[in-house]
């Protein structure tokens, strides 16, 4: 029962962490000077939202030029400016796609006349790495690692910058289990937007599956604690017989979702090698209240028969 709750606890913690981005969207680009095609370190990108909810985001555009934004809701349109001290801004109202890249580079051009300034046609001509960007995501949709890989890295030999590239790359790395090279993409990717959850993630699986506990702890620190990820921890206390370190993070774990099954079934069954017939009776049933047909639902039935 321990081997098997292992094997499935990286697929469980990617999965539940998948579940958060089905609504977010990203926007990735660069800002350049029309005439001197230089980067505009000091520009800023403000992001307002035009229907749904009241929200204002402005975020720095990094030294070389490249920008991230990153969005929760991306079903609805926002208002983004591209600004920069001396130089007239540049705004457009757009709908970002979802789970798809969304690469847009600005030039800002203090030529352009102030009246004029969100009218004239500043965005940049399409860059050939978005083509094999997209391509590469078609493949991996198709369950073609190995040539979604190769195009992905093709992205980046065109346009070396490209961020959303680099973090693509670094999950499709992660999947074929290349973990020096995911590791190397995520840390590429985290020097644009050290934020962002799932680069961290593919470092925490990384370092996780070299065996450097230090750095795979690190990482983790930069996640957000969640359910699944305080269960993954409990199910290693419990697979090395440590049930008296899983029990605070099952109890963490349901306080995070008070739904999450499993969670009770690990706590029921620590209570029953405990012998707390109260608390494993507690536990059991309300798993089995949560997921009556649940793959444990036939054992939790069984050890409820010796701990009333």
């Amino acid at each position: 029962m321990r081997r098997t709750l292992a094997l499935s606890l990286m697929t469980l913690l990617l999965v539940t962490a998948n579940a958060f981005a089905l609504t977010e969207a990203r926007l990735t680009g660069k800002v350049i000077d029309r005439e001197t095609k230089q980067p505009i370190a000091n520009a800023v990108v403000t992001v307002e939202a035009v229907e749904g909810k009241n929200l204002k985001q402005t975020f720095k555009v990094k030294k070389d030029g490249n920008y991230a934004v990153f969005l929760l809701d991306g079903t609805i349109r926002y208002k983004i400016t591209w600004s920069a001290e001396g130089y007239p801004y540049y705004s457009e109202t757009i709908k970002l796609k979802i789970g798809e890249p969304n690469l847009k580079d600005i030039e800002l051009s203090k030529a352009v006349a102030a009246d004029a300034q969100t009218v004239a046609p500043v965005v940049a001509k399409p860059d050939p790495s978005v083509a094999a960007y997209n391509e590469a995501a078609a493949l991996a949709n198709e369950g073609k690692i190995a040539e979604a890989i190769a195009k992905m890295e093709e992205a980046i030999v065109a346009k070396p910058d490209l961020t959303a590239a680099h973090m693509a790359l670094a999950k499709l790395y992660a999947r074929d289990k290349q973990w020096d090279k995911a590791i190397a993409s995520a840390k590429k990717g985290l020097e644009v937007d050290n934020e962002d959850t799932g680069m961290w993630q593919v470092l925490y699986a990384a370092y996780t599956a070299k065996g450097d506990k230090k750095a795979a702890d690190e990482a983790k620190t930069k996640l957000p604690a969640n359910a699944s990820s305080l269960f993954n921890d409990a199910a290693k206390a419990i697979n090395a017989g440590k049930d008296a370190d899983a029990e605070p993070l099952l109890k963490q774990a349901i306080a995070a979702d008070e739904t999450f099954a499993i969670a009770y079934y690990e706590l029921g069954m620590l209570y029953v090698r405990a012998q707390k017939n109260a608390d494993a009776k507690a536990n059991l049933e309300k798993y089995l209240a949560l997921d009556p047909n649940g793959k444990d639902a036939a054992t939790a039935k069984e050890m409820l028969k010796y701990v009333k």
